[in-house]
């Protein structure tokens, strides 16, 4: 996708930018090992994930910016964005149009996955 793509893809990765910065337009999920990393680490790994930018074809294949991977203090962290309707129950029919969909980062420890 990177190279060719289209305004539909565009939309959605500024969208996905602007939550993962700012969290706003979302939810953002811990997992327990996240969680169990303690109140400082957590604040940190998020930082970071507000970061991050080392998008590229292998970690970012279709150009949304909903996923990527950090290391905080020797351990792998993942993220991940997916797009829900605005109650939360089903997928959004639509993740370019903020609108209707509601946004939910999850953040894990790879070793969770």
């Amino acid at each position: 996708m990177y190279g060719n793509q289209n305004e539909t893809v565009r939309i959605i990765r500024d969208l996905n930018d602007a939550f993962r910065k700012t969290g706003i337009g979302g939810r953002i999920m811990l997992t327990i090992g996240i969680r169990e990393l303690g109140e400082r680490a957590v604040q940190e790994v998020i930082e970071k994930i507000r970061k991050f930018s080392d998008f590229n074809e292998n970690n970012d294949p279709h150009g949304e910016h909903d996923f990527g991977s950090i290391t905080h203090n020797g351990i792998k962290v993942l993220w991940k964005v997916d797009y829900y309707d605005r109650s939360l129950e089903f997928g959004s029919p639509d993740p370019s149009d903020a609108s209707i969909t509601t946004r939910v980062m999850t953040i894990m420890c790879a070793d969770e996955y």
